[in-house]
């Protein structure tokens, strides 16, 4: 655990620069391209796949995923993403795991990736430190991917955030009586909507060093829906063990996910 003694470039989009500002991990990560993704806790399983497979296109790319290291849809752009290739902004002292739920994850940023923290060692999570959290996390993207929220969630909190920042808005396309606030932004003209993975992640790099998606397997887009893994060994037995083993794939309480 190390204190900043530099300045960093894209923090002073904040309303304050941070007085302080702990880290664990990769610093070099901040100097890379950075994306923010933030949403509900409570994701839908279109909005956690297509996420994860935004996520993951981006980080192939060199593109660093930015979020809160909450359940949801900031879990599953961290795994998306891979712990090598993704910063985790926390809402406590950088060594509280907090929420439990997500230690390994933390850990494993903190082994791979990086964690930031404005809080003191120790520090506990409090309703004010989400929305300081929150700023920091938007702050460090160079756009805003919103996966899914409510209105009066969180998650707007963050978009008033990007708005006051002039960061332009990203989000998925949800059916009418669906993430609520997504679907505000698109029709208030704020946000802009992701069709097309591929196209979104060619806004940022040039297409010479673009990793298509389009190339995908099928095994490999099936294990991209975080199915069990009961269910992969019987549509895949034998590729299953490999992708295992190549690192193509992890196992997680029971469930399949897709590694960079």
């Amino acid at each position: 655990m190390n204190l900043f003694d530099e300045k960093i470039p894209e923090l002073s989009s904040m309303k304050t620069y941070p007085k302080q500002l702990f880290y664990s991990g990769n610093k070099e990560l901040l100097r890379s391209k950075k994306i923010s993704i933030v949403g509900t806790r409570r994701p839908s399983k279109y909005s956690k796949t297509f996420i994860d497979k935004i996520a993951s296109a981006l980080a192939k790319n060199g593109i660093t995923i930015v979020s809160g290291g909450a359940m949801g849809i900031d879990a599953v752009a961290h795994n998306g993403a891979g712990c090598s290739r993704t910063i985790s902004v926390l809402p406590c002292g950088i060594d509280v795991r907090y929420p439990a739920v997500n230690k390994n994850l933390l850990n494993n940023i903190e082994k791979n990736g990086l964690l930031l923290s404005q809080f003191d060692i120790g520090f506990k999570a409090t309703p004010w430190s989400f929305v300081v959290r929150n700023e920091l996390v938007v702050a460090l993207g160079d756009v805003l991917i919103v996966g899914e929220a409510e209105l009066e969630s969180g998650t707007s909190r963050s978009v008033e955030f990007a708005l006051k920042m002039n960061k332009e808005i990203f989000v998925l396309p949800h059916r009418l009586n669906e993430s609520a606030a997504t679907n505000r932004l698109l029709s208030e003209g704020k946000a802009k909507a992701i069709y097309d993975i591929d196209e979104f992640v060619g806004k940022f790099i040039s297409s010479k060093e673009q990793v298509s998606l389009k190339n995908e397997d099928e095994f490999m887009s099936f294990c991209s829906l975080n199915p069990t893994y009961d269910d992969v060994l019987k549509k895949y037995p034998k590729r299953v063990f490999e992708a295992e083993l190549n690192g193509e794939i992890r196992v997680q309480n029971g469930r399949v996910a897709v590694n960079l």
